[in-house]
C-alpha cells in the first residue's frame, strides 16, 4: 500500500477536525508566536516607512554642518574634544556659497541654546519651541519648509532687523483659533514683541518635526538683536542635482582650510547628509527585525515542543491503526509521512491563524492611534513558512517512532 501526499494531506486534516480542541491547544503557542511576528513587523513596517517619508520630504539632495558630531548643542554630554571646538560663523556659509560650485544655495541659522524660551499671545503661551534666525534661503533649501498662511520675511527686512516672526503650524494652532488669524497679530517672544507674518505648513511624518511643528523663525539679524549673546550656528547647503557627494566634499574642504585644520586630523565639524541618515536608519530597523525574530523564535520553540507532545500522544493512540497499514503493504516512510503530513498541516493552520490575528491587530492600530503599520507580503509569506517548518522539524521524532513500530507489536496493541 502507497499513499500519495494528497491522502496523507487529508487523513492529516480528518485527525484534525476529529480532535478539534485538543489540535487548538497544540497550536496556541505557535499561533501566538506568528501573531506576534506579523504585529511587530507590521509596526516596524510603518514605523520605518514615515521617517522614510519624513526624510525623503527633508531633501535628498541637502546636508548640514554643524559644530557636534551629532545632535544639537544643548543636548547628552560631549566629549572634551567637542566642547572645545570653536563654533562655525556666518562668514564660513558665506565662504562655502562662493567657493563651491557643486553647492546650489546655503542657509545659515543661528541658536540660542542656554535658556528656555516661550511666545505669548494674551492669555496662551508655548514654551519650549525651536528658535533660530535665518536667511530668506530657508525656504529654498529646506524642502519640508512651506508657507501654511502669509510670507516669509525679505532679506531687506533681515538687514533692517526688522521685529518679524514665522511661525510653526502647531505653535501658530495652540495660540490663535486659526491658522490665517495668527498673521498681523503681535506675539511676545522672551519679552520682545514680533510680528506674526507667516505661518509654516506642518511637515510630512508622524514623528520628529512632523508630529510636532514648534519652530519659531526670525530674521537672522533680528534674532541677533534679542540673543546678543548668541554664538551657535549651523548651516544647510542644497547640492546641485545629482552632485550630493562633490558637494560635500568641496564643504568639508572650504570648511578644513578656513578653521585650520591640519591635513592629518580629522574634521572639528560634521557634515550629515539625508542619505547617510537613512542608511543608519535601515541599520537600526535591520538589528530591530533581528532581535523580533529570535524573541518570537522562543514562542515559536515552545509551540513546537506542545506541538511534538502531542503528535506523540498520536502516534500512541493510534498504535493499531499504524499496525494495520504496515501489515496491508504500508512502508515505514508512508508513515513517516502521514505523521509529518499532520505535524505540518497542525502548525501551518497555527500560522494561518496567527496571521490572520495579527492582521487583525495590524489594521486596528492606526484606529487606536497615531501609529502607521504596514504588513509586507514577506512578512505574511515568512510567517507561514516558519510554521509549516516548526511542524516538520518537530514531528521528525514522532513520526519515526511511528515508523518504527512492529506490526506484529502494533496489531497486538490495545
Amino acid at each position: 500500500m502507497r499513499q500519495d501526499y494528497r491522502e496523507n494531506l487529508g487523513l492529516a486534516f480528518d485527525t484534525l477536525r476529529a480532535h478539534k480542541l485538543r489540535s487548538f491547544l497544540a497550536i496556541l503557542g505557535v499561533m501566538i508566536g506568528v501573531a506576534l511576528i506579523i504585529l511587530v513587523v507590521g509596526l516596524v513596517q510603518g514605523f520605518r516607512q514615515t521617517i522614510q517619508e519624513e526624510i525623503t520630504a527633508e531633501g535628498m539632495e541637502t546636508a548640514w554642518v554643524a559644530r557636534f558630531d551629532q545632535g544639537t548643542p544643548g543636548g547628552r554630554r560631549r566629549p572634551k574634544e567637542e566642547r572645545e571646538r570653536k563654533p562655525l560663523t556666518l562668514e564660513d556659509g558665506q565662504a562655502v556659497k562662493a567657493s563651491c560650485p557643486a553647492v546650489k544655495q546655503v542657509a545659515v541659522s543661528i541658536f540660542e541654546w542656554t535658556q528656555p524660551h516661550t511666545v505669548r499671545y494674551q492669555s496662551g503661551s508655548v514654551a519650549g519651541g525651536e528658535f533660530r534666525g535665518t536667511f530668506p534661503e530657508y525656504l529654498e533649501v529646506y524642502s519640508n519648509a512651506n508657507m501654511k498662511a502669509g510670507r516669509f520675511f525679505t532679506d531687506a527686512e533681515n538687514q533692517h532687523r526688522e521685529n518679524l516672526v514665522v511661525l510653526g503650524y502647531n505653535i501658530a494652532t495652540a495660540l490663535f483659533p486659526g491658522v490665517s488669524d495668527a498673521i498681523g497679530k503681535e506675539v511676545l517672544v522672551d519679552g520682545t514683541n514680533l510680528q506674526v507674518i507667516g505661518v509654516l505648513e506642518k511637515p510630512l511624518g508622524g514623528f520628529g518635526m512632523g508630529d510636532e511643528d514648534r519652530r519659531v523663525v526670525m530674521p537672522y539679524y533680528t534674532f541677533r538683536k534679542i540673543y546678543p549673546a548668541a554664538f551657535e550656528v549651523a548651516m544647510r547647503f542644497l547640492a546641485r542635482p545629482g552632485m550630493l557627494d562633490t558637494a560635500v566634499d568641496e564643504v568639508r574642504e572650504v570648511l578644513r582650510r578656513r578653521r585650520n585644520v591640519p591635513y592629518d586630523k580629522p574634521d572639528n565639524f560634521t557634515i550629515q547628509t539625508n542619505v547617510e541618515i537613512r542608511r543608519q536608519f535601515n541599520q537600526i530597523i535591520f538589528g530591530v527585525v533581528v532581535a523580533i525574530v529570535v524573541l518570537s523564535s522562543i514562542g515559536l520553540l515552545i509551540g513546537g515542543m506542545g506541538v511534538m507532545n502531542i503528535m506523540l500522544v498520536s502516534v500512541t493512540e493510534r498504535t493499531r491503526e499504524i499496525g494495520v497499514r504496515k501489515a496491508i503493504g504500508a512502508r515505514n516512510r508512508d508513515i513517516t509521512w502521514q505523521f509529518l503530513f499532520e505535524a505540518m498541516a497542525l502548525t501551518g493552520a497555527g500560522g494561518l491563524l496567527g496571521i490572520f490575528l495579527g492582521g487583525v491587530a495590524v489594521l486596528l492600530v492606526p484606529v487606536v492611534s497615531t501609529l502607521k503599520a504596514i504588513v509586507p507580503a514577506w512578512a505574511v509569506i515568512a510567517g507561514f513558512t516558519v510554521s509549516v517548518s516548526v511542524g516538520l522539524i518537530f514531528g521528525v521524532w514522532p513520526a519515526t517512532k511511528a515508523a518504527k513500530l512492529s506490526p506484529v507489536e502494533a496489531l497486538r496493541y490495545e
